[in-house]
């Protein structure tokens, strides 16, 4: 294979630091996937180290291989602009400068979600569909992607729409950990969803849903539960998609 068929991703999160070399080709880890526990608190010098540590375990702590960093947090211009399970010194930090300074690499980083619907779009359960791609990731949260004809929308959020009548957000009513927290069946919960992504239906008009987080190797329990006009998919690569969708935009 082709060195620059590889690039590596990290996919940060609120518990774990995942990493792997991935076959652009196709799509694949052609890595084990390696992973360490989030350090607590995930102030940024320690997350640093615990990136470090796996791509030292990959072997691919050089600069042969292109680096994608996926986060949890509304990304711009290399900034984090908010904080999901993760310390509030990362609200408005140069976070890519940062990473870049302390691995002495480029890197390309972004939102988790967005490049978790990057996956999906280019090697996935949305690859080769037009119009637009909502991704969903249920999960402690709910992590959303926005993908019109192959193209990105960063940012979205989709998450944090407001449910007025309960006065909180849709991830607090309708995440995976709602379902945890309120001990409800999967009928019960999808009665949840329902009501969340017929609200994205009306907004969007979405040409197709994913559904990704781990969850989803659980979707013939829930989806058939759910009654939308838009076609409605789990994802493919599930745990995976952080690293993958990373590392594909960073060869990008």
């Amino acid at each position: 294979m082709a060195q620059n068929s590889r690039a590596v991703g990290v996919d940060i999160g609120g518990t774990g630091i995942k990493g792997g070399i991935v076959d652009l080709d196709e799509g694949v880890l052609v890595s084990d996937r390696i992973k360490v526990a989030t350090p607590s608190g995930a102030r940024p010098k320690d997350v640093l180290a615990a990136v470090q540590q796996v791509l030292t375990t990959l072997g691919a702590a050089d600069e042969k291989l292109p680096l994608g960093v996926a986060f949890p947090a509304i990304v711009k211009n290399g900034r984090t602009l908010s904080a999901a399970n993760v310390a509030e010194d990362w609200v408005g930090f140069e976070a890519e400068k940062f990473f870049e300074d302390g691995l002495g690499r480029g890197i390309h980083f972004a939102n988790d979600a967005d490049v978790a619907g990057v996956a999906e779009v280019r090697y996935g359960a949305a690859r080769g569909r037009d119009g637009l791609v909502i991704l969903t990731t249920l999960g402690t949260g709910i992590g959303s992607a926005m993908i019109h004809n192959g193209m990105l929308i960063p940012n979205s959020e989709l998450g944090h729409l407001q449910r007025a009548r309960h006065k909180r957000d849709a991830e607090a009513y309708a995440a995976y950990s709602a379902m945890e927290r309120d001990r409800l069946t999967w009928k019960k919960w999808a009665k949840r969803l329902q009501w969340y992504y017929s609200h994205l239906e009306f907004l969007f008009s979405p040409d197709l849903f994913v559904v990704g987080g781990g969850v989803s190797k659980h979707a013939d329990e829930f989806l058939p539960l759910l009654s939308l006009r838009t076609p409605i998919v789990p994802a493919v690569h599930r745990n995976n998609a952080g690293i993958i969708g990373a590392a594909a935009l960073a060869a990008d």
